[in-house]
């Protein structure tokens, strides 16, 4: 069984930073590819960005492109998602997500979830003054 941790989340003001880390015990993160996922309260989930497992190729979302950067660090088995320049629109709680078959056997996807075949619980962030 696939567990992701996540963490990182808080409380920032509007133009501040954090660093979401997700981690992984029993499995290797390198050999899967990755995807942050947020849910705002009262909207639908949301792709922010993902790192396909074999080239590290990255995808972002629109709304983020410019601001969040996903990276990996294999020898700490851990992604992580910088997030700068942090708006009020990007408060909601932040998912990782795993998967390695299907789309995202050699790529990694935004808009199909439900290619992801491991979940973390999340971690909230919350942009406000």
């Amino acid at each position: 069984q696939v567990q992701l941790v996540e963490s990182g989340g808080g409380l920032v003001q509007p133009g501040g930073s954090l660093r979401l880390s997700c981690a992984a015990s029993r499995f290797t993160l390198a050999y899967y590819a990755i995807g942050w996922f947020r849910q705002a309260p009262g909207k639908e989930r949301e792709g922010v960005s993902c790192i396909s497992r074999f080239d590290n190729e990255t995808y972002y979302a629109d709304a983020v492109k410019g601001r969040f950067t996903i990276s990996r660090d294999n020898a700490k088995n851990t992604v992580y998602l910088q997030m700068d320049s942090l708006k009020p629109e990007d408060t909601g709680n932040y998912y990782c997500a795993a998967g390695r078959s299907g789309l995202l056997f050699s790529a990694c996807v935004l808009r199909r979830s439900g290619e992801y075949s491991a979940w973390g619980q999340g971690t909230q962030v919350t942009v406000s003054s």
